[in-house]
């Protein structure tokens, strides 16, 4: 190995121990690669030059090398901006487990890859501790994702827009299995699961696919038994395109259907949760104690919420979900009587 081969090799090898938290001692350096200690305090010295130099092209980046006199050697400190911070590490974890979307071992094995990717040697213990007692104690769904690959290949397919076959378990007493021709449009996670978005599609007289329904439906995606692309592509006009963004903030507990406008009152002391709930509410009007707000939603997904809310709404429009609200009522009222 020649000179400049041994020096670039020295001084990669220290920066990547260095990125990992490690801790670069001259001594033990100079012995490992049999250098005198003035070699490795130029490496250092070349680590901090690159480092400037990343510095003055990104003013995300914080990363220094300093001497640590307690422990006797080198260290990195900062950040390069694309890195997550711990706490940002510690965010995302509490959240991933909160979802509940994964079973057990997948979830473990998917933290495991998130600290020791991301996290720092010298905090990684912590961040473990931190989250320890949350995985011990980690309830898997009774129909979790057992196999996550299938996010990426539905994702695939609605990125080329690939036609695809499939066998879903239908959510009912003898847990049918369908088979189904879909256009996939979207991927969303909502309450738990995570959902596909798709038109089903039916051929015509002409023997051409048509969609079924003017609006894509929703397919837990753990319910889909097998998955098979076809082959064909399929087109949509780009005012038809689908947007996961603006259908999340218009679709309540995963209900497909109709776009529809809801107008009703709230009796409750803070209107802010409901505009939060629904992202397309607007508040118009407040008076004797109430707030007229109105939204844009997809389906009936709407009425699981609004009855969530007791006394606090009225339904005013439109008319057919107002005595839909109230048949529903009437059947609570029965209940216990």
């Amino acid at each position: 190995m020649n000179n400049k081969h041994s020096k670039n090799s020295r001084t990669l090898s220290m920066y990547v121990r260095l990125c990992a938290g490690k801790r670069i001692n001259k001594a033990e350096e100079a012995n490992r690669f049999g250098v005198d200690e003035r070699s490795i305090q130029r490496d250092i010295d070349d680590i901090r030059a690159f480092l400037e130099d990343q510095k003055a092209e990104s003013t995300a980046e914080s990363r220094e090398i300093v001497y640590d006199r307690i422990h006797k050697g080198f260290v990195m400190t900062g950040t390069d901006g694309s890195a997550m911070s711990n706490s940002e590490i510690l965010a995302v974890s509490k959240i991933l487990l909160e979802s509940r979307a994964f079973g057990k071992k997948e979830m473990e094995a998917l933290l495991n890859k998130l600290v020791e990717g991301c996290v720092p040697l010298r905090n990684m213990k912590l961040v473990s501790d931190l989250i320890a007692n949350e995985k011990y104690h980690y309830v898997e769904l009774t129909h979790p994702i057992r196999n996550p690959d299938i996010l990426w290949k539905l994702g695939e397919a609605v990125r080329g827009c690939n036609r695809l076959e499939i066998h879903y378990q239908k959510q009912d007493a003898v847990q049918e299995n369908v088979k189904r021709v879909i256009e996939p449009v979207g991927i969303i996670f909502s309450e738990y699961y995570f959902y596909l978005n798709a038109f089903i599609v039916e051929k015509n007289a002409t023997g051409r696919y048509e969609h079924k329904y003017s609006y894509p439906a929703i397919f837990r995606i753990d319910r889909i038994v097998k998955c098979r692309e076809m082959g064909e592509k399929f087109k949509l006009p780009y005012n038809g395109r689908f947007e996961e963004g603006e259908f999340r903030k218009r679709v309540q507990f995963m209900y497909s259907g109709e776009l529809m406008r809801v107008k009703f009152l709230f009796f409750g002391r803070n209107a802010e949760a409901v505009l939060d709930r629904l992202p397309t509410a607007k508040i118009v009007s407040c008076q004797d104690g109430a707030c007229e707000i109105e939204a844009e939603v997809y389906g009936k997904g709407i009425l699981m919420w609004l009855l969530s809310q007791g006394e606090q709404v009225e339904i005013l429009r439109p008319e057919w979900l107002r005595e839909e609200m109230g048949q529903k009522l009437g059947k609570m009222q029965e209940r216990y009587q």
